[in-house]
Parts: structure tokens; C-alpha cells; sequence
């Protein structure tokens, strides 16, 4: 993970498990701690959720906070942490890998609109004795090595779309996250929609029954148990791999192009029809050039922001800080492996913004 040069406050409190893993970090920028914060903690914000997205909020609260005064404190818990969190309105925002499910949804009490934030990208990482090549795969047999239907690495399947790899006579050894995450809901929404019998036997979720292999708990148990077992194959962020510096594949997409993935092929992925409320799955994108194995992730507040029981002034500064996400914060995605939003969800992000509400007002101007 990138140093980052901001100073964290981390702060006590209840701390509940998530799609993301259990990651506990909070993260505020205390930079400018010459400025005042009112009584009411109008200068104070926080939030909860995705771990994911870690890094890049805690670099671009702490330039926030340095030209704004505004400060946040954000836990790192997970991505069901800070829907949960969200839901029992002990926080101003959440944010989650995956857009909320009816069940959620019905739970929050009130809508919640999804903002986007950025971008990210889950490979295929391997350990294969001889071989430093760049593999390519499609979706379905990726699908078929997690089902435990490909078994071996030189198995007809894999060696069609890898005909100048030579491959070793080696069994597959499949790794996974043993706990719930966001990265499990990604790449698991892929398989669904690419191979029907992955679709009927295991689905879609943050957490779910494996058919094969062994669980590591997050990024860095999968990437541990990848590393020491010759032979393996596992699912992990693009920014944790390419910090890692861990081999990763080419990726076949519904163009039937094998696409590599990087923060340029990402925001790709993103640049398509995206529907008004911003809840799409990236995942087997219809851009010819994207990624196929990609998500956004989310800050999720209510809509109408009364119902959280914050302040009008409060609610402003909210709205303006995710302003200042999707429009100032992007040019810090590159630099922390994220990938910047596209033109396309920039537009989108900036009408659900104008649509939050405080007593049935826009909180922020609609010329903005």
C-alpha cells in the first residue's frame, strides 16, 4: 500500500464485519489542526465502509481538509459495515462496493442514492514454476477452474488461448477469500453472468460456497497462499497486485477481445450507457475495450438528508465534499492505482448529487 503523507486519527468505536473484509483503519486529516471546529461538529464529517477505496479517501480527505477546513473521519470496516452504519444513521456517508440489494434497500428506511467515486479492477494472479508470461483466459474457464472442472495447467481449455505459454503438466491449486468481500461480490458477478452452470450452482455475493480450493482472508491471504503454493490461482484488486508486484492475466471480454488490465482499460469499462441512478455492474462491460472484471465503488448517503438527523449545514458540507470527490479528488487516483471516473460518470455522479435534498430543497446549486 502507497505511504501516505497525511496524519490519521484513528477513532474507538463499534466496528462490524464487512463485504469487504475486517479491516479497521479510520482515517482523518488532522494537517490543518489550526482551524476550528464548532460545537455542533458541523467542520466534521464522517463516514464508513469499503476498504477497497481506503487509500484513495484517505489521500484526497487529507487535501480536503487542507484547503477546506473540513475533516473526516472515515472506518475502514468493510463494505456491510458501512451499510449497516449508514442504515442505523450513526454516519454521514457509507460506501460500498456493490450497489445495495432489496434487502438493504428496504432496511435503510428511506432512499439512498449511489454516488460513484472511482474505479477498480479484480485479476487473476498466479504462481506457475517457468512461466513469467502474461496468461490469457476467458471467462468461462475461469469460471470452470473455480468449479474444479479444469484441473490441471496444461488442460486443452487453457493451452487454446495460451499457444505460445508452455504450460507445465501441474495441478491448479484454486485460492479464495475465506471472508465475506466486495472483491469476492466482483468477481463472482462475472462468473455468474459467463458461465450458466457457475450462475446456477454458486451465484453471486460478497461471500459464498466454494466448490474448490482454499480460503485466504483477505487481499493478503489470498496473495500469501498464491505465493507460497506452486501450481496456484487466485482473485485480487489490481492496485494490490501491481504493488506487490504479482503476475496477472488478460482477461477475454464480450467482444471476445483479451484485454490487460490497467487503470486506462478500467475507466474504460465505466465509459458506457450508465443508467441515471449510477447502479451498474461494470463486470463483462459492452465497451470493446474495457476490462471486464471491474467495479465502482459507492459513497451512498440518503437523498433526503433531514432524514438522517444532520444539520442543513452539515448536509452541505457533505455535498460538497463528494463534490470535490468526483471532480478535484480524481487526479489522485492514478497515483494510488485507481482508476479515474469517466467522463460519462462524472455527468451521472453530478446529477445525483443535485438531487440530494434537505426538507425537500437542493442542497447544492443546480447551475453548478
Amino acid at each position: 500500500m502507497n505511504k501516505l503523507t497525511i496524519t490519521a486519527i484513528f477513532i474507538a468505536g463499534t466496528l462490524f464485519a464487512g463485504c469487504t473484509g475486517n479491516n479497521t483503519k479510520s482515517s482523518t486529516d488532522s494537517s490543518n489542526t489550526s482551524l476550528p471546529v464548532s460545537n455542533s461538529g458541523t467542520n466534521t464529517l464522517s463516514g464508513a465502509g469499503s476498504s477497497f477505496v481506503y487509500p484513495f479517501f484517505s489521500r484526497i480527505f487529507g487535501e480536503y481538509a487542507k484547503k477546506t477546513g473540513i475533516r473526516v473521519n472515515y472506518q475502514s470496516i468493510g463494505s456491510g459495515g458501512g451499510i449497516l452504519q449508514l442504515t442505523n444513521k450513526t454516519v454521514d456517508f457509507g460506501d460500498s462496493d456493490a450497489p445495495l440489494n432489496d434487502e438493504q434497500t428496504k432496511k435503510m428506511g428511506a432512499p439512498v442514492l449511489h454516488i460513484p467515486m472511482c474505479s477498480g479492477a479484480t485479476v487473476l494472479t498466479y504462481n506457475i514454476p517457468g512461466v513469467s508470461a502474461a496468461l490469457k483466459f476467458t471467462g468461462k474457464n475461469i469460471a470452470d477452474i473455480y468449479l474444479g472442472k479444469i484441473t490441471n495447467w496444461n488442460s486443452p481449455e487453457i493451452a487454446a488461448t495460451n499457444k505460445n505459454v508452455r504450460l507445465p503438466n501441474m495441478p491448479i491449486v484454486v485460492v479464495h477469500r475465506s471472508d465475506g468481500s466486495g472483491t469476492t461480490f466482483i468477481f463472482t458477478d462475472f462468473l455468474t453472468k459467463v458461465n450458466p452452470q457457475w450462475a446456477s450452482k454458486v451465484g453471486r455475493a460478497g461471500a459464498v460456497n466454494w466448490p474448490a480450493g482454499l480460503g485466504g482472508k483477505g487481499s493478503e491471504g489470498v496473495s500469501g497462499l498464491v505465493k507460497q503454493t506452486p501450481g496456484s490461482i487466485g482473485y485480487v484488486e489490481l492496485a494490490y497486485a501491481l504493488q506487490n508486484k504479482m503476475p496477472f492475466a488478460d482477461i477475454q471480454n464480450k467482444s471476445g477481445e483479451f484485454i490487460t488490465p490497467t487503470l486506462a482499460t478500467t475507466t474504460l469499462a465505466s465509459n458506457i450507457n450508465l443508467p441515471v441512478d449510477s447502479k451498474v455492474s461494470l463486470t463483462n462491460t459492452d465497451n470493446p475495450k474495457g476490462y471486464p472484471i471491474s467495479s465502482f465503488t459507492w459513497a451512498l448517503i440518503y437523498k433526503e438528508q433531514s432524514y438522517n438527523g444532520r444539520s442543513d449545514a452539515l448536509a452541505k458540507r457533505l455535498l460538497d465534499l463528494l463534490w470535490y470527490n468526483v471532480h478535484g479528488g480524481q487526479q489522485y487516483c492514478g497515483g494510488l492505482n485507481y482508476a479515474q471516473l469517466s467522463p460519462t460518470a462524472v455527468t451521472v455522479a453530478e446529477k445525483i448529487l443535485k438531487s440530494a435534498t434537505f426538507d425537500g430543497k437542493p442542497i447544492l446549486p443546480q447551475n453548478q
